[in-house]
């Protein structure tokens, strides 16, 4: 049977975005060994925040950052901001694929966490899926490893901050266009960091190649989430989710090629349970969505 080709334009399109947010991290991990991380985030929300204003506002006007809920949004975005600001810290003590792994215990926490929160129900999977997920942590994270201990709890708050930020999104969903609650996470970011620059501004001047790499970062992540937002466009979420591992595969590769970095079998092992956790609750979620109505397409692009 053939797949339908809006499927495979949108499952394409994961697969950009995942690229693009792994290069993202590997670009952030390189230079946070040489920049203050501070700097670097506040790059990465400006640039950002100034493409859209370039490319988007022509074409949505006041409506990129009108909204009904602006406290909800200013909320998510400083979510977003703890998400990127703890993860480019522990980048400087976890390998690429390490840190990344653990930024995938946000959608097991999410999934635990509708319940409360969102009055979904909460099935045993989720529960045991939680509880393999944290058995890879400890696995990652074991006495004697060769893994910053600081790293991982680094990594945990971005992970922390990731499943409140989902949570969000999930509540503004119905409400808010795509566009508005993307282009209010730059906006936020933007201006915090901003607020920040007289205390967090250095004397380091990068080169040529290091300021290229420095806005590169807002690029990347503008790109990355504008490339997840149309495949979510094509292709519905429960058929998409399983490919947003992919970025795994591809911090495996960055984190190889650029860093010469290759986990130890006990590291392998617990990133594994992390990934296997986090599948088993996608295929789940896809097998309920099948009878599930279809919610209305957000055709903010």
């Amino acid at each position: 049977m053939s797949v339908p080709q809006n499927v495979l334009r949108g499952i394409l399109l994961m697969l950009c975005a995942v690229l693009l947010f792994a290069s993202m991290d590997a670009t952030a991990k390189w230079l946070a060994a040489k920049y203050p991380v501070p700097m670097l985030v506040w790059a990465r929300y400006v640039v950002h925040c100034l493409l859209m204003l370039i490319f988007l506002l022509p074409s949505h006007g006041r409506g990129l950052w009108r909204t009904t809920k602006p406290a909800m949004q200013i909320a998510r975005a400083l979510m977003l901001l703890g998400i990127t600001a703890f993860t480019m810290f522990a980048f400087r003590l976890l390998p690429l694929t390490v840190a990344t792994a653990i930024a995938f215990l946000a959608p097991l926490l999410v999934g635990l966490l509708a319940g409360p929160v969102l009055g979904e129900k909460v099935g045993r999977i989720q529960f045991v899926a939680l509880f393999v997920g944290l058995a890879g942590v400890v696995l990652i994270a074991r006495p004697g490893g060769d893994v910053s201990l600081a790293g991982v709890f680094l990594a945990g708050m971005g992970a922390l901050c990731y499943t409140v930020y989902q949570l969000m999104t999930r509540m503004l969903a119905p409400y808010e266009s795509s566009v508005t609650m993307l282009f209010f996470t730059a906006l936020v970011g933007s201006l915090v960091m901003t607020a920040l620059l007289p205390w967090i501004w250095t004397e380091i001047r990068p080169d040529a190649f290091d300021a290229f790499l420095i806005g590169m970062l807002g690029v990347l992540g503008g790109s990355g989430h504008y490339l997840l937002i149309r495949a979510f466009r094509v292709t519905p979420a429960a058929t998409l989710a399983p490919f947003i591992y992919a970025q795994m595969v591809w911090a495996g590769l960055l984190d190889l090629v650029v860093f010469q970095h290759v986990p130890d079998g006990p590291t392998w092992t617990g990133i594994a349970l992390i990934v296997a956790a986090g599948l088993s609750v996608v295929v789940r979620e896809r097998l309920n969505a099948r009878s599930a109505p279809n919610l209305p397409a957000d055709r903010s692009y």
